[in-house]
């Protein structure tokens, strides 16, 4: 088996509204694609450089705080925080700076666990 990329990385929805405006108008992700199916289901992407984020809901795939989780790297990390409290959304762990980096975990809509992150310069 040879692994070439990550093709995309997808968190489960509960209600895909509330989470596209989390990831749209909070953290400021842009859509490239949306794929209704069914209902109220339906995916969502969204690239972020080389790679893919996505959303989705459909039967049977439910959120999980202790599941996976996906990092996202910002500018500015101090502000993120900050827009995150003020949007009354539930920082699970830190803000803390590590070695390398400073990370936040936070809850999203649906209840996945993201991870808001900053390298520190030399770290990549």
């Amino acid at each position: 088996m040879n692994i070439t990329e990550i093709a995309f990385t997808c968190y489960p929805a509960t209600d895909l509204a509330a989470s596209r405006a989390f990831y749209e108008n909070l953290i400021g992700l842009k859509p490239t694609q949306v794929h209704p199916m069914g209902e109220d289901g339906g995916w969502v992407e969204y690239e972020i450089g080389p790679h893919c984020f996505s959303i989705g809901k459909t039967d049977g795939w439910q959120p999980n705080p202790q599941g996976p989780s996906c990092g996202l790297e910002v500018e500015d990390f101090d502000k993120t925080v900050e827009e995150l409290r003020a949007a009354n959304v539930t920082i699970t762990m830190g803000p803390m700076e590590t070695p390398v980096c400073n990370m936040a975990m936070v809850l999203d809509p649906a209840g996945n666990t993201l991870i808001i992150h900053k390298r520190k310069p030399g770290h990549h």
